[in-house]
């Protein structure tokens, strides 16, 4: 990869010494890559600030019922989903950098008009397409991850991680004072500051360089992939590439932890357990320090695809724990079932920091280099796919089936954790092979001064 601008020291992936405020001052990638964790610092923010009051808004601002809003949550999911995919797409074809702004300048539009329009109709496009334009944004923030930290990538996507959830927490503070308010002039002040965030953070893209993959990734094509299956790099193409697809399906279920921290917790303590409403928000912050303090932490342990691989089994066990504590949650006693369900909390933060740092590196070291926006754009959709369906398969089923059903979402969430480790093994092994007899063979062309021979 190409480090356009004041690369960091270390060659290792662990990414130099220091704690984390030294790391952010000079992280994998140097000041492009510190200007983008900052533009994403601002973009979280906003997106906290939209997050914690937009429920609050459609119901008592734009007068949504009850059903209106789920059809507009699920339409948001929907699109989100698309956006992946479409952002992957058009970077294989166009500036990232400039992608990125259009998407941030995008979601500005789309969430400007919420100050405009209060139709319900129009509320779903606005909604859908600003739903788009985040997974759009994320895909793209990760590929110029990818190509700006080069083999500190880790690095880079623990620092991201910090970011973020500092960025998500000061925005949910700034919306808690708008809320207090509560007025209508109060809910619009807070869509401008989530409005604002998006200028700024396409102000701060637009002085990054444009980050690009060595020329010579693109030669690459042409490897064999695994064997009995479409070579990943000979068609380029990750809608053909089976064992690619077999990873981003069997990711799906290892994002539940994202679901289970946002719905699961709160709807069992509420309505499964005496514990005190009061222990809710407690899940949030437990779940953010741990991240802030621990994320550097876990990623300098999984620097490696095949540690990346098992980091996706660990990931199994912790969710599988966790499911069994909120199975065991004692139905009476405050205490007892707060402690239960607060350890619980802790375990799906555990899952969380492994599936984000195993996900991301397998989603990278999976994919062929000459393709891998196209490639990470298929692989940020097992995310969207879990929002939309993730709160569905635990309201409508898990807890239906009680302590019963967290049991077997447990031993199932395991299960293809070891099953995804078996495959990507596999999988890094095959690639390993390919660039081996790669090397070989240009080897013994550049000795005989033949011309290019064909792989079967």
């Amino acid at each position: 990869m190409i480090w356009r601008r004041g690369a960091g020291k270390n060659g290792g992936r662990g990414g130099g010494g220091g704690g984390p405020l030294a790391r952010l001052r000079h992280p994998p990638g140097g000041r492009d890559a510190r200007i983008m964790l900052f533009a994403q610092l601002l973009d979280r923010t906003g997106t906290g600030v939209w997050g914690a009051s937009c429920v609050l808004f459609f119901t008592f601002v734009a007068g949504l019922d009850g059903r209106q809003l789920g059809l507009l949550l699920g339409a948001a999911g929907v699109a989100g989903i698309a956006g992946s995919p479409l952002a992957g797409h058009l970077a294989a074809r166009f500036p990232a950098r400039t992608l990125l702004i259009g998407f941030h300048l995008l979601r500005l539009a789309a969430v400007g008009a919420l100050l405009l329009f209060t139709r319900f109709e129009v509320l779903l496009l606005l909604v859908a397409v600003t739903s788009l334009g985040d997974r759009a944004a994320k895909m793209l923030e990760m590929l110029f991850a990818t190509r700006a930290a080069g083999e500190q990538r880790g690095t880079y996507q623990a620092l991201s991680r910090s970011v973020a959830n500092a960025g998500y927490a000061l925005g949910a503070g700034l919306a808690a004072i708008g809320l207090a308010v509560g007025t209508r002039e109060a809910y619009q002040v807070l869509i401008l500051g989530n409005a604002l965030s998006f200028v700024l953070a396409a102000a701060l893209v637009w002085r990054t360089g444009e980050q690009r993959a060595q020329a010579a990734d693109a030669g690459r094509a042409g490897e064999p992939g695994e064997p009995g299956e479409p070579g990943p790099s000979a068609a380029a193409n990750p809608w053909r590439d089976r064992g690619y697809l077999r990873f981003v399906l069997l990711d799906i279920p290892l994002c539940l932890d994202d679901s289970i921290l946002g719905v699961g917790l709160p709807l069992w303590l509420i309505e499964h357990t005496d514990a005190p409403h009061a222990v809710v928000p407690a899940f949030l912050i437990v779940n953010t320090v741990l991240v802030v303090v621990l994320q550097m932490t876990v990623s300098a342990r999984v620097g490696q695809p095949r540690q990346a691989a098992g980091a996706a089994r660990l990931y199994g066990l912790a969710l599988l724990g966790c499911c069994v504590l909120l199975a065991l949650t004692p139905e009476h006693g405050a205490w007892a079932a707060a402690i239960a369900l607060l350890a619980a909390a802790v375990l799906v933060t555990a899952a969380e920091l492994l599936r984000s740092v195993s996900s991301w590196e397998l989603a990278v070291s999976l994919a062929p280099r000459e393709a891998r926006a196209s490639y990470l754009g298929v692989a940020g959709m097992s995310q969207s796919i879990q929002k939309s369906a993730g709160p569905v398969l635990l309201t409508g089923a898990v807890m239906v089936a009680g302590p019963a059903g967290w049991l077997v979402l447990g031993t199932a969430v395991a299960g293809v954790s070891v099953v995804q480790r078996h495959f990507a093994l596999r999988r890094l092994d095959a690639l390993r092979s390919a660039e081996a007899a790669g090397a070989g063979a240009a080897a013994s062309r550049a000795a005989t001064g033949g011309g290019a021979a064909r792989v079967s």
